[in-house]
């Protein structure tokens, strides 16, 4: 466990939550980096089956803290490589830190509470699934910055509420509400107590079949950059390839007898 993110596993669930409370969980350059350290501890572990992420204290995460700002908008020595300065360095750390949880094999959750802006709305889009507050508070805020969304937001958003509705909400700057953003999509479920929802959905996920679950996650992702054909065949290959596996028949046989599965990581 870090200063600034936390990570506890227990019955195939990591808890990872961000704990820079003080700073509504605000991101700068050590919360990037502690983010990112979390994920890849997850991603090593094995016995991960589902990893709920969510913010201490009042707030999911109220994006990029101030003090990034103004380390960006410090001018580069003259002649410098732009491509090795401050900008692309932070913005390095920002994506990984969305990809190295999108990327994971397991599903995500991401339990939405308080504010959500910026940065930390794209960290919420890293997610598979977000069980959102409905008086949690929701923007794509780089536009007041004068700057465009990249913390993967311009890929991660459109797939999610439509081009029209993601071009709206990146135009604008707009504060949504959870119920809004469930209204649009955004949110897959609404809890006053997001956190223990999510917790609860994840130990659920976390004792049906992984294996199963791990192919669902990675045939729906396909399905956005694939043709149906394409699509069909990999679902055919890795149903074919899953039928008579101890995992599978494991699940038929809890099924058949009202008991919980006893799967293999």
């Amino acid at each position: 466990m870090s200063e600034r993110v936390g990570v506890t596993i227990a019955d195939g669930v990591a808890d990872v939550v961000l704990t820079r409370a003080d700073k509504r969980n605000a991101l700068d350059r050590a919360m990037f980096r502690a983010i990112i350290e979390a994920g890849e501890q997850v991603a090593a572990d094995r016995s991960v089956r589902v990893v709920v992420m969510s913010g201490e204290g009042k707030a999911f995460c109220a994006g990029l803290d101030t003090s990034l700002f103004a380390a960006m908008a410090e001018p580069a020595p003259a002649g410098a490589d732009k491509s090795g300065g401050v900008v692309t360095s932070i913005r390095v750390d920002a994506v990984r830190a969305v990809r190295v949880f999108k990327d994971l094999s397991v599903p995500v959750i991401a339990a939405v509470h308080g504010v959500a802006v910026g940065g930390g709305f794209q960290l919420a889009l890293g997610a598979d699934l977000r069980v959102v507050a409905p008086d949690a508070q929701l923007g794509v805020f780089e536009i007041r910055w004068g700057i465009v969304p990249d913390m993967c937001g311009t890929q991660l958003l459109p797939p999610l509420v439509g081009p029209d509705v993601a071009k709206d909400l990146m135009f604008t700057g707009r504060v949504i509400t959870g119920a809004d953003a469930h209204a649009l999509g955004l949110a897959t479920r609404l809890a006053d107590d997001p956190r223990a929802v999510a917790l609860e959905l994840a130990s659920e996920i976390a004792g049906r079949n992984p294996d199963a679950i791990k192919v669902m996650k990675r045939l729906v992702d396909l399905s956005w950059g694939t043709s149906l054909d394409d699509g069909l065949r990999a679902e055919r290959e890795q149903t074919e390839g899953m039928i008579g596996t101890a995992n599978q028949l494991e699940a038929v046989m809890a099924n058949l007898e009202q008991r919980p599965g006893k799967f293999v990581d």
